[in-house]
């Protein structure tokens, strides 16, 4: 078990990856499938609701004065991590299924994620205001940036299901739930805050749910059985570099830009890493059928990468910090 924990050193990855074997062992299928979908769309509104009733607006108007930071992590989110994973998917030359060459342009138009970002800055001596308010601005401009990226980077063609139907979804059970949580601040916010662990773990259900039913889909559509070693083996390949490249390119853009140490750090994490918390309820309404399970893999992996690398990438850091 502690070897377990230092290859996968957040218990919430595991949580997913076990969710991954569940699908593929006992994937739901038929009218179970149905009513699972209709689930799925019911937590997804429930963690956006949460999402709105958690975020605090007078926290964000302060840290969006750092105008100058915040607009390049969002200009590295949403303009340069798609160019990465454009150029990630075109790297393979043919040599992997088309659902995840989709999954690794789907990967650089995610947003950043929010605990490890800021975990990992916190750690190394960023600027954890910044870093705590750019994950959070980031996930909320997800919910419009992510559709709109892959309506331009992907279409119909890459199998997406944009059309004003899509719209509808996005706003009903993304965009709704998020306003009207921001809305039950004022009565609800003392009660969220003395059930954090509850909330958490009403979070992380409702995002295993939706990889559990996408990779089920995926796996009774035939699309995860085609799926070799090698090819898997080429993917880990190709995302380990995508990381390491946005790494650099974050610490090298806050350096260029003359950055304070602190405000680097932020850019680093909040800029290279990737959500699966909002990239799996996004593939589940982007990506109809079987496509979203095997689309939605390389953020699985991208996320488990992050964690590994960000450890002793924060420690160094920190160690830096003190000499």
């Amino acid at each position: 078990m502690s070897i377990l924990t230092r290859l996968i050193p957040d218990r919430f990855v595991l949580m997913l990856l076990l969710t991954v074997l569940v699908a593929a062992l006992l994937p739901v299928t038929g009218t179970a499938a149905v009513y699972a979908g209709h689930a799925v769309s019911v937590a997804i509104f429930l963690l956006f609701f949460l999402h709105g009733l958690r975020l605090p607006r007078a926290e964000v108007i302060v840290a969006m004065r750092n105008w100058r930071l915040q607009g390049m992590i969002f200009a590295f989110t949403f303009a340069f991590m798609p160019l990465l994973g454009l150029a990630a998917a075109n790297a393979p030359a043919g040599m992997l299924p088309q659902g995840l060459v989709i999954g690794l342009m789907f990967l650089g138009i995610l947003p950043s994620t929010v605990q490890s970002a800021i975990s990992y800055s916190s750690l190394a001596g960023g600027n954890i205001a910044a870093s705590v308010m750019a994950s959070a601005l980031l996930n909320l401009a997800g919910i419009f940036m992510t559709p709109l990226l892959v309506a331009l980077l992907i279409g119909s063609d890459g199998g997406a299901a944009i059309s004003s139907d899509t719209v509808l979804r996005i706003v009903a059970i993304l965009l709704l739930p998020f306003a009207l949580g921001q809305i039950a601040q004022g009565w609800l916010n003392a009660w969220a805050m003395r059930n954090k662990p509850l909330l958490t773990l009403l979070d992380r259900t409702a995002i295993a749910l939706a990889v559990y039913v996408a990779f089920s889909s995926a796996v009774a559509g035939g699309q995860m059985q085609t799926l070799g070693w090698g090819a898997l083996g080429l993917l880990c390949a190709i995302i380990l570099v995508m990381l390491v490249l946005a790494m650099l390119a974050a610490w090298g853009l806050g350096g260029l830009m003359g950055l304070p140490r602190a405000d680097r750090i932020s850019l680093l994490f909040a800029g290279s890493h990737k959500s699966i918390a909002t990239g799996a309820p996004l593939a589940a309404i982007l990506f109809a059928g079987p496509q979203a399970g095997i689309v939605i893999l390389p953020a699985l992996i991208y996320h488990q990468f992050q964690l590994v690398l960000s450890a002793p990438l924060a420690s160094r850091l920190a160690r830096h910090r003190s000499d």
